[in-house]
Parts: structure tokens; C-alpha cells; sequence
């Protein structure tokens, strides 16, 4: 079913979908800005959490201490089980609050769609709402944005005048496609800055839908690994339109698909590519999703149409299991 919004001329396929896609710029309306509309998402986040989510990731070894039957293996030092045959377990102790440096991917085709609620805007929503959440814990946080350069890097600090920057260059940054300045994605090279520049042992959040070029994943896992290698803990969030990007679900007449990075533009008609489109993009993302596994990144798959509040208190929800 096909639904028009008469006000602004949109297209939607689906009353969810529309009702969805205004919903975000109506609570930004009718809150004015996005601290108050982050506040009232978080107010959500809180009643479903019992503890911080992001409680003693900061912390540093302070001893060891015989394990007691019935306690979690997660700090048990194998090595020295290893060397001693007894199980230990680490004991730490918090060195200062955590650090947690957000990182959103602000390439043109972060701005897709041009119709509705882009991936760019649904990460800074999702953006506002954690830090929200970090200033409620005290939590210093920071904010870095790239696209071909890094546009911005804030070291994380703690300071309602910081809080409100952040809030500031986000809000500015909430605008529409420019198809006059077309910024093309460097991943590589600024997650390699951003692991240098960020204090170590950070929480590193990054936003991106990680369309990149297929022959350049090894060269983005040596970035990531040097976020790991700076001992941040590092966090995924896949944004993209899983209807449209991944599972290409177009109506079959003919279509011309432009990239928004470089302008290039190509005819075609979706069936006759579809299925080798589904495949190649379905094996790229599902080998992204196998190697932050190995390499011990949290990869979550965020798709824009499901919103954005509800796929962070999903994954806090997993965070607070896991500690």
C-alpha cells in the first residue's frame, strides 16, 4: 500500500513506515531540541535497566584471588591456571569513570535515503540519546565525525558545557543531502586518527553503514585492530536500510541508482541484478559480522525502519548481561 504525505510530497510503502519516519521529526519538533528529545528517550532506557549498562569497564588489575565455586569465569586468569594449576580469579579496581568516544560515519551516503529518515540522522539521534545517558552517570564522553577528513574530534569530558557542544554540532549537522558537496568515505585512515587521538581504554562507539570498497576489509580490520591494540573496547552499529540497501527490495520497472559520494550513475532494472546484489552484499556484511567476531568487536546490525531507541536498549540490554 502506497501512502503520500500531502504536506511534504513523501512516498512511503507502508502506514509503519510512515508513521515511523515522522515520528522522529515531530518528537524533534515538539521537544525543540535534541537534548530534550534525548532525555525523554532515555527516560525509556532507564526503566528497563537496573544498573548502568557500562558499569566498571574502566577499571584497572589491581590483584589476584583464589576462584569460589559458583562465580562467573569471566576474570578467571587462565594463564596462571596454566602455570599453577589453580584458578584464580582478577580482582580490579575502577580507575576513573568511563570514557566513551562516539564516532559517526558523515559521508554522503550516510544521508541516504533523501526522502525520509536517513542514516545519518538516525545516528545522531541514537548519538544524543547515549550521551544522555552518560551525562546521568557522570561518564565522560566525546564526539568524532568523518567523512574524506576527520570534521570533528572532541576529547571526552564530563561538563554540562561540554554535554551541550555536543549537542550543538550534532543539531547542526541535521540537515539535508547537498549534492553539491559530496563528501566520499576514508574509513581507513580516520579510524587509525581516531585510535591515536582518543584517551586509551575508551569505550569507541562508531556509526557508519561501512560501504566501503570489498578490497579494502583487511585494511579496515588493521584500523579497528589498532583500536583494539589501544585497548578501547570497540562497538558497531551497521546503519543501513536493510529494505532497500540490503535486501534490494525495489519495484520491478526501470530505475536510475546514483551514488551519492561520487555522482556515478547507473541504469537498470532490479530483477535482473537482484539476486547477484543480494548475494555479493549479503557475503561482504556476513564476513564484516564473522571477523568482529574474531577480533572481539560488538557488531550490531541497525537497521533505520526498526528506530533507533529501540535497537540501543536492545543492546544495552545484551551489555548489561555480559557484566
Amino acid at each position: 500500500m502506497l501512502i503520500i504525505d500531502y504536506f511534504s510530497g513523501n512516498k512511503y510503502d507502508s502506514i509503519s513506515q510512515f508513521y515511523f519516519m515522522k515520528i522522529d521529526r515531530l518528537r524533534l519538533a515538539q521537544f525543540g531540541n535534541l537534548e530534550l528529545l534525548a532525555k525523554q528517550v532515555v527516560e525509556g532506557f532507564i526503566t528497563g535497566l537496573h544498573k548502568s549498562p557500562f558499569h566498571g569497564f574502566s577499571v584497572e588489575f589491581a590483584e589476584h584471588r583464589l576462584y569460589n565455586a559458583g562465580e562467573s569465569t569471566r576474570h578467571i586468569d587462565w594463564k596462571l591456571f596454566g602455570r599453577t594449576e589453580k584458578m584464580f580469579t582478577k580482582k580490579y579496581e575502577e580507575e576513573t569513570n568511563l570514557r566513551c568516544q562516539i564516532v559517526i560515519d558523515s559521508s554522503s551516503s550516510m544521508y541516504f535515503p533523501k526522502d525520509a529518515l536517513s542514516k545519518f540522522e538516525f545516528s545522531v539521534y541514537a548519538a544524543a540519546s547515549l550521551i544522555e545517558l552518560l551525562k546521568r552517570q557522570r561518564d565522560a564522553v566525546g564526539l568524532s565525525l568523518f567523512n574524506e577528513k576527520l570534521e570533528l574530534h572532541s576529547q571526552a569530558k564530563s561538563s554540562m558545557s561540554h554535554h551541550r557542544y555536543l549537542y550543538s554540532e550534532l543539531e547542526k549537522r541535521l540537515r539535508s543531502y547537498d549534492e553539491q558537496s559530496k563528501k566520499i568515505t576514508n574509513t581507513v585512515q580516520l579510524l587509525h586518527d581516531i585510535a591515536e587521538l582518543t584517551h586509551r581504554r575508551s569505550l569507541v562507539v562508531i556509526f557508519s553503514d561501512l560501504f566501503d570498497d570489498p578490497s579494502h576489509l583487511d585494511e579496515l580490520f588493521q584500523a579497528l585492530n589498532h583500536l583494539k591494540h589501544n585497548k578501547h573496547e570497540v562497538v558497531i552499529f551497521h546503519v543501513i536500510d536493510k529494505k532497500l540497501e540490503y535486501n534490494f527490495e525495489l519495484e520491478n520497472r526501470p530505475y536510475q541508482l546514483i551514488d551519492m559520494e561520487t555522482g556515478e550513475r547507473m541504469k537498470l532494472q532490479p530483477a535482473e541484478v537482484k539476486e547477484k546484489y543480494v548475494e555479493g552484499v549479503q557475503n561482504y556484511f556476513n564476513e564484516i559480522k564473522l571477523r568482529c567476531a574474531n577480533y572481539r568487536i560488538d557488531f550490531m546490525p541497525a537497521d533505520i525502519n526498526e528506530g533507533y531507541d529501540q535497537i540501543l536498549l536492545q543492546y544495552l540490554l545484551k551489555r548489561q548481561k555480559m557484566f
